[in-house]
């Protein structure tokens, strides 16, 4: 679970209705229909903007937010070399059981048609392909959250002109406007809420868990294709920390001095 989504959540919505007790009460910032024109505008908005089957899929994207983990580069090195290492002593059948028992999808796949013969560039080919469609779902996530953090902030203006309207028809005390403007306000505070509290940072979380995502993908292909071609594990592991940071490279290195 991504603590720093949840966090973040929490602390929004909190400064949010702690600014609300502090001049008034929670009862005069909650009505129904600002609710069903926000929310309902921006869902029926999203429906006609992206595919049904991308709208469905909300829900995961939501999860990918949340509950996305990775391993980590240096764990993702180590089990590389050492794949490497058997591979080097016992030959590239050796890691047919090492695949089986992969819990990472992507890496099995891969170990598998590297165990099975495939020529490199069909190999290669084929996995830089998984990665694309990966990609290209995350960044199709990414837009649909964009486009949310468009609609809301839309539809609580249009909720607010349909207050303001309804009621200057229907006004024959002015003394009501000061309420009157305060329900009709409510609609523009939802959707400004709905898109800088959720939409627009989720989409942004997305994006940089995608990258995080592509560059593990990127190592595991390297490795793979580094090992298929014989390559001696000191070498895949200097291939892979080419992806790291100097920082994280700087770790990785002092972490194997002191475990020596």
């Amino acid at each position: 679970m991504d603590i720093a989504t949840i966090i973040g959540l929490v602390v929004a919505f909190g400064l949010i209705v702690w600014s609300i007790l502090l001049g008034g009460s929670l009862s005069g910032f909650i009505d129904m229909p600002s609710v069903a024109v926000v929310i309902g505008g921006t869902i029926g908005a999203l429906l006609i903007n992206f595919p049904l089957p991308s709208i469905l899929g909300l829900g995961n994207i939501f999860k990918k937010t949340f509950m996305f983990t990775l391993d980590n580069p240096d764990e993702v090195i180590g089990k590389m070399v050492g794949y490497a290492e058997r591979a080097r002593r016992e030959g590239m059948l050796a890691l047919e059981e090492d695949s089986e028992n992969e819990t990472d999808d992507f890496l099995r796949k891969g170990l598998r048609l590297a165990v099975d013969g495939t020529d490199p560039q069909l190999l290669e080919k084929i996995l830089e392909t998984d990665v694309e469609q990966i990609e290209n779902r995350h960044s199709e996530g990414a837009k649909i959250l964009n486009a949310g953090g468009t609609f809301a902030p839309a539809f609580g203006m249009i909720g607010t002109l349909i207050g303001l309207v309804n009621m200057l028809s229907s006004l024959e005390d002015p003394t009501q406007i000061g309420a009157g403007m305060a329900t009709a306000l409510i609609t523009t505070f939802y959707g400004a809420v709905l898109a800088n509290a959720v939409f627009l940072p989720l989409s942004g979380k997305l994006e940089s868990r995608s990258k995080e995502e592509m560059v593990i993908k990127g190592m595991i292909i390297d490795g793979i294709m580094a090992i298929q071609s014989g390559d001696s594990p000191r070498i895949v592991e200097e291939k892979l920390k080419s992806f790291l940071s100097p920082s994280l490279r700087e770790k990785l290195d002092s972490g194997k001095e002191k475990a020596a």
